[in-house]
């Protein structure tokens, strides 16, 4: 038990100080952080293959993703105008906030807690990882390559140079 509410405790305040700080990359940093000590709860809790698939994709694939977004289209402190419209998108964004948080709590109180009484299929590690590079190679090579692809088409398009301006020449 002290090991769960270490890793809980650790989990949670790194993503409140990521949501606390002013600066991206120090806030991506801990998010990855944070994205670790959920899947240190998922081997605390028995689910290798959970805690494995969230290092590989998102302390792996999607922290990078974020990462060059951030640093891909840094701006300057003085290009950061308010638009005049932000007061109005941002209570825009709480009210939908709340409507999914009012959807995902419904759900949640409505689930039974009881274990149905179905047997679930058993799949290990190894027969998902069998069937993945078995029959599935193909699917799974391909998929690799668009997300690499689109990858390099998000870098493409957010490292294109802003035009530049014109002087007046006497």
């Amino acid at each position: 038990m002290f090991a769960l509410a270490l890793i809980a405790l650790l989990t949670l305040a790194t993503a409140a100080v990521a949501l606390a700080l002013r600066n991206l990359i120090h806030s991506a940093l801990l998010l990855i952080a944070s994205w670790f000590g959920l899947a240190a709860f998922f081997l605390w809790a028995g689910a290798e293959f959970v805690a494995f698939a969230q290092v590989l994709v998102y302390v792996g694939a999607v922290s990078m993703v974020v990462l060059f977004a951030v640093l891909l289209t840094r701006h300057s402190r003085t290009d950061l105008v308010l638009a005049p419209d932000s007061v109005s998108r941002a209570i825009s964004a709480l009210f939908v906030g709340a409507a999914v948080l009012g959807v995902l709590v419904t759900a949640i109180v409505s689930t039974p807690l009881t274990p149905s009484t179905a047997a679930a299929p058993v799949a290990t590690v190894r027969d998902l990882g069998l069937q993945l590079m078995g029959p599935h190679t193909a699917a799974l090579l391909i998929i690799g390559l668009l997300l690499t692809v689109a990858l390099l088409g998000a870098i493409v398009l957010a490292a294109t140079d802003a035009p530049e301006t014109k002087k007046d020449t006497p």
